[in-house]
C-alpha cells in the first residue's frame, strides 16, 4: 500500500474548488459527482492524499484528470490522457505527484490527437537514456516539435543536475506509447528548492541548441526516505506554432478514375493521396458519406441528409474489389454500362445506385456464409450491432413500403429491439432481406478502412465531416425519437448567399435528454468516426451554442428563431414605453398597399383566393392558406409553372411580413424577434420613433443579451464531446456567429475555419489569411460557396475592390480570373500562420491555365439557397491523369515547399 499525494498547480479564485476524476473507482468513476475534492493549499496549489493498493491496479494504469467547478455550478477538465498513475510510479511508501494542469487550448494539445501522433510526427527520435541505480525524482516533460536528431535534457543547480554545466545536462528520453520525455534523478543531496530548465539538445551535435523560454522552473520539495516525486511539468515552453500542413479538399462522390463506376469509390481516396503526397500536401478532407438513401432518387444526393448517422454510403463500394478474382464475371456483365456512366461529366445518381445494387444482390448469396462466418465481420458486428441491426432493419422497411417516413409504415412505426433482433434470426424468412444491408456495411468498412490506412502508410491524414443534423425520416430519428424534437427544423437565418434562410428540415436535438446518458449516442458516433478518420469538421458548430429552429409548419428559414434563447417578455415592451399590440406585431401584415405594390393585376385574384378581409384595409390568409407548409401543400397540386412559383413565394413573404413570434405556451408574455424586421414592410409603416425603440430591443435581443447563456450552453456540451475523442478537431464557425464562440474554440482548443469571403468581422469585406489565428483553418473557398474562380465572376465591383485591396494590384481587374489571380489566392493562403491551409481541389487546379476545367461555373459543390439542390460534381480528368501532370504537379509542389508547408 503506497500513500500518494497529488498537487496540482493551478490558480483559483474564491468560490471554485478543484477536484480529481479517472475511469476507475479509485478516482470516482469520472462522473462529476463523484469526483474527489482536493484541499485548497493556496490560491496557486491544491492537494489530496490518498492511499493505494498497487496491486488493484489495472496494467494499463489509471488515467486521471483534474476538474475545476466554478461559482456557478459548472466545470471544467484539463486536457489529455497523459496522466497514468501506474504500477511502476507505486516505487516507495511514499509518493509525491506534482502536475501541470493541462488547458485544453494550449495549441502544443493538438500535436497529441491522433493524426499527428499516429501519421504526421509518428517518427521522432526517441534516444535511450540509461536510468540511474537509485533515484528520489522523476522529471516528465511534453516538446512535440522536436527535430528528428533532437530530445530533451534537464539542467539545473544541484550537482546531480549538472549544476548549468551544459556537459553535464540529464539527457531524458521518451518511450513508445508516452506522450512525454522523462528522466529519473537521484536529489537526495539537494538543498531544495532546486530551480532548472529543460533545454533541447541535439543528439547528432551532442549540444544543447537552446533552452526553453521563460523563467527558471523551481521545485519545492524535501527528501524524505521511502519517498518518491514525479514532477509532470507539462509543456517545454518552446515555440509552439512552427508546424503547418496543407490539405486537398474533394467529396467522395466527385472523385473519378479510369476503372471507378460514374462516382468516386473509397478504393479511389488511394489515387487521391498518391497525387496529394507527390505535391506535399499532408491531408484529404471529404464531404460526409453516410447512406441517404431515402427515395431512392436523384434527390437523395444530399450528403448531410443521412438516413444514418453511422452507415456509409453503398455507392461508394467498389465492386471489382468486392467481387475478387473468384466472382469478376459479375462485374465483367456490367462493364459497358460502367463505363458509360464513368464517362459522364457529372455524377448519374440513380444510374450508378441502381447498377451497384443490380451486382450487390447477386454477390450476396454466393458471399454470405463466407463472410458471415469469418472472425473479422463477427468482431465488427459485436462493435457496431447498437446502429448496425437498426438500420439494416429500418432499410427492409423502407423498400417493403416504399417510404422512409416510417409514420406512414403499415407496421413497426416504432423502432422495437426484440422485433428487430427476430427478423435477423437465422431461418426467418426476413433474414435475407435484413441481412443483406449488413453484407454491405461490413464491405464499405473494409474498403475505407484500407484507404485511410493506406493513407496513414505515405504520411497523409483524412479528415472527415459530421453533419449536425440527421434526416427527419432515418434511423436515428425511428430508433431514438425522444433525443430529437421532431416538432421542429433545424436551419440557418438569411444571410447574403440565403435571403430568406435556409430549412435543412432535420429535427433539433433535444440537448437534456442526450446529457441524461452522457452524450452516448455523440460518443459512439465519434468513436465509429475514429476507425476511419485522423481529423473531423464539425458541421455548423454554432449548432452547439443554439440552432435555427423553425416551427414544422414553415418552409422558409425566415420564419424560425434561435433556440434555446432569451426570449423577450412584454413588460420590456412596456418598460420602454411602447403600447403592445399583438395583432400589429405577431400577425402577418397585409394591407392594401402592399397587394397594390407586389401583386399587379394578379391582386384581385389573390384577394378572393388566399385572403380574407380583416377591416381597416388589412387582410389575412384564409385558415387553409395560414401556414407556409399548408401554402405549399396546395401548390404542390397545381402545375409547376413559373407563375405559380412566383405566387406561392408571394404568399410565402405575406406569412412572414411579422415582427414578432409568440413563445408557445407563455400566453402571450413572451417573444422572439423575427430576424431582419428593418427589411419587412410591416417595420418600414411604423412611425420612426417606433422604429428606434423596436431596433433598440431587437439588437439587445439577438446581440446582447444571450451570450454569456449560449456559452454556457455550448460548455455543457462541447467539453464531454471533446473528451470522448482524440481526433482533431475543427469546427465550422461561420454565419452569425455569437461573441462567444472564439472564446469556447479557444478553450477547447478547437481549431476554426477562415474563409476569405466570409470575414467574422462585419466591418471588413474580406479576411485576410495573413491574420487567421493558429489554430485554425484557412481556405479561399468550401462546398456551400463558389469556386474562386466561380466568384471572380459573379460580383465585378466585388473582384475589382479584391484586385486592388487584397492583391494589391493597381487598374482594373480581369473580367475573367487568370490563372496567375486564381495562383496568387493560393500562395497568400498557403503563406497564412494558420495551422491548416486546405483547398478545393478545383482551387488548386485554378493555379493553371493547361490543366484546369474549361467553365468554373461547372465545378460549384452545392447551391445552398437551392433545398433541392443535386449534388454531382466531378473532376473533369481522372486521378490518373492528375498523377501524370508533371508539369503542374511540379509548379505547384514548389509552391507549397516554398511556402513551409510541405
Amino acid at each position: 500500500m503506497s500513500k500518494v499525494t497529488f498537487v496540482v498547480r493551478f490558480h483559483t479564485n474564491y468560490g471554485q474548488s478543484l477536484f480529481i476524476t479517472g475511469k476507475h473507482p479509485l478516482f470516482g468513476g469520472e462522473t462529476a459527482a463523484s469526483a474527489l475534492r482536493m484541499q485548497y493549499l493556496n490560491n496557486d496549489l491544491w492537494t489530496l492524499t490518498i492511499d493505494v493498493d498497487k496491486n488493484a491496479l489495472p496494467k494499463e494504469g489509471i488515467v486521471y484528470n483534474y476538474m475545476v467547478q466554478y461559482e456557478d455550478g459548472t466545470v471544467s477538465y484539463d486536457w489529455g490522457s497523459d496522466k497514468v498513475l501506474k504500477t511502476g510510479d507505486l516505487a516507495s511508501e511514499e509518493i509525491l505527484i506534482i502536475d501541470a494542469w493541462n488547458f485544453a487550448g494550449y495549441f502544443e494539445n493538438a500535436f497529441y490527437t491522433e493524426p499527428f501522433q499516429n501519421v504526421l510526427l509518428k517518427h521522432r527520435h526517441k534516444p535511450a537514456v540509461p536510468a540511474p541505480k537509485t533515484y528520489t525524482h522523476t522529471f516528465r516533460i511534453k516538446a512535440p516539435l522536436l527535430k528528428k536528431d533532437e530530445t530533451i535534457c534537464l539542467i539545473g543547480n544541484d550537482e546531480k543536475l549538472g549544476n548549468w554545466n551544459e556537459a553535464a545536462a540529464l539527457l531524458m528520453e521518451r518511450n513508445d506509447g508516452d506522450s512525454f520525455y522523462s528522466v529519473r534523478a537521484d536529489l537526495s543531496r539537494a538543498h531544495f528548492p532546486v530551480v532548472y530548465k529543460y533545454c533541447v539538445f541535439d543528439t547528432s551535435a551532442g549540444r544543447i541548441v537552446r533552452y526553453e523560454d521563460g523563467n527558471n522552473r523551481v521545485l519545492y520539495d524535501a527528501f524524505v526516505k521511502n519517498k518518491k516525486t514525479i514532477v509532470n511539468d507539462g509543456f517545454a515552453v518552446l515555440p509552439s506554432t512552427s508546424w503547418k500542413g496543407a490539405g486537398v479538399a474533394i467529396p467522395v462522390f466527385s472523385l473519378r478514375a479510369e476503372q471507378s463506376c460514374g462516382v468516386g469509390e473509397f478504393s479511389d481516396i488511394k489515387l487521391l493521396v498518391d497525387w496529394a503526397k507527390s505535391v506535399g500536401l499532408k491531408l484529404v478532407q471529404i464531404l460526409p458519406v453516410n447512406d441517404t438513401t431515402a427515395t431512392h432518387t436523384w434527390t437523395d444526393s444530399y450528403p448531410y441528409a443521412a438516413i444514418s448517422a453511422f452507415a456509409l454510403h453503398p455507392m461508394y463500394l467498389n465492386l471489382a474489389k468486392a467481387a475478387g478474382e473468384k466472382h469478376a464475371q459479375l462485374v465483367k456483365d456490367v462493364e459497358a454500362e460502367r463505363q458509360r456512366l464513368n464517362k459522364l461529366d457529372a455524377v448519374d445518381y440513380e444510374g450508378v445506385n441502381n447498377l451497384k445494387w443490380r451486382v450487390i444482390k447477386q454477390l450476396y448469396p454466393l458471399q454470405q456464409e463466407e463472410i458471415f462466418s469469418s472472425a473479422g465481420y463477427k468482431e465488427y458486428f459485436e462493435l457496431n450491432k447498437h446502429w448496425l441491426v437498426p438500420y439494416a432493419t429500418f432499410c427492409y422497411f423502407r423498400d417493403k413500403y416504399n417510404s422512409a417516413d416510417f409514420n406512414t409504415w403499415q407496421t413497426h412505426k416504432t423502432y422495437d429491439a426484440a422485433e428487430a433482433a427476430a427478423l435477423l434470426e437465422t431461418g426467418a424468412g426476413t433474414f435475407n432481406d435484413v441481412a443483406i444491408h449488413i453484407y454491405v456495411q461490413y464491405l464499405l468498412h473494409l474498403q475505407l478502412k484500407e484507404a485511410a490506412e493506406y493513407a496513414h502508410q505515405h504520411g497523409v491524414i483524412v479528415k472527415g465531416d459530421i453533419p449536425i443534423g440527421i434526416y427527419r425520416f432515418g434511423v436515428d430519428a425511428w430508433q431514438n425519437p425522444e433525443l430529437y424534437h421532431m416538432e421542429m427544423q433545424a436551419g440557418a437565418p438569411p444571410d447574403d448567399f440565403a435571403k430568406t434562410g435556409q430549412n435543412w428540415g432535420f429535427p433539433t436535438y433535444n440537448w437534456e435528454k442526450m446529457q441524461e446518458d452522457d452524450f452516448t449516442w455523440w460518443k459512439q458516433r465519434f468513436e465509429q468516426m475514429s476507425y476511419y478518420f485522423d481529423a473531423f469538421r464539425i458541421d455548423h458548430i454554432l449548432g452547439f451554442f443554439r440552432i435555427w429552429s423553425i416551427p414544422i409548419d414553415s418552409v422558409e428559414g425566415i420564419m424560425g428563431h434561435f433556440e434555446p434563447a432569451i426570449p423577450v417578455h412584454i413588460n420590456e415592451f412596456y418598460e420602454r414605453n411602447m403600447w403592445f399590440d399583438y395583432a400589429r406585431y405577431c400577425k402577418p401584415y397585409i394591407t392594401e398597399r402592399l397587394l397594390n405594390d407586389t401583386l399587379g393585376d394578379q391582386k384581385e385574384h389573390v384577394k378572393y383566393t388566399f385572403l380574407n378581409y380583416d377591416g381597416f384595409e388589412k387582410y389575412q390568409l384564409k385558415p387553409e392558406f395560414s401556414t407556409q407548409a399548408k401554402v405549399e401543400n396546395y401548390f404542390s397540386w397545381q402545375q409547376d409553372s413559373e407563375h405559380n412559383r412566383w405566387l406561392k413565394k408571394q404568399l410565402f413573404s405575406y406569412l412572414s411580413n411579422v415582427l414578432l413570434f409568440e413563445v408557445e405556451g407563455s400566453q402571450g408574455q413572451q417573444f422572439h424577434f423575427r430576424f431582419g424586421i428593418e427589411e419587412t414592410p410591416s417595420f418600414k409603416d411604423l412611425d420612426p420613433h417606433l422604429q428606434y425603440q423596436l431596433k433598440q430591443l431587437y439588437v439587445n435581443y439577438f446581440f446582447e443579451r444571450q451570450d454569456d447563456f449560449w456559452m454556457k450552453k455550448a460548455m455543457q456540451k462541447l467539453p464531454a464531446l471533446k473528451r470522448a475523442t482524440n481526433m482533431l478537431v475543427c469546427g465550422e464557425d461561420l454565419g452569425l456567429v455569437p461573441r462567444s464562440v472564439p472564446e469556447v474554440m479557444r478553450q477547447l482548443g478547437l481549431l476554426s475555419l477562415e474563409i476569405q469571403r466570409m470575414p467574422k468581422d462585419p466591418n471588413k469585406q474580406f479576411f485576410h489569411p495573413a491574420d487567421a489565428p493558429y489554430l485554425s483553418v484557412v481556405t479561399p473557398s468550401s462546398h456551400d460557396i463558389s469556386t474562386i474562380r466561380g466568384w471572380w465572376e459573379e460580383d465585378r465591383n466585388l473582384s475589382q475592390q479584391f484586385f486592388n485591396d487584397e492583391l494589391g494590384q493597381w487598374g482594373l481587374a480581369p473580367y475573367f480570373c487568370d490563372a496567375w489571380v486564381n495562383k496568387a489566392i493560393v500562395v497568400q493562403h498557403l503563406y497564412s500562420p494558420a495551422m491548416w491551409s486546405i483547398f478545393q481541389l478545383q482551387d488548386i487546379l485554378g493555379c493553371n491555365r493547361q490543366i484546369r476545367r474549361p467553365n468554373p461555373h461547372e465545378e460549384r459543390i452545392n447551391v445552398p439557397a437551392d433545398s433541392k439542390h443535386y449534388w454531382r460534381y466531378r473532376m473533369h480528368l481522372t486521378l490518373e491523369d492528375l498523377l501524370k501532370a508533371s508539369a503542374f504537379n511540379s509548379e505547384f509542389s514548389s509552391m507549397v515547399k516554398e511556402s513551409g508547408r510541405a
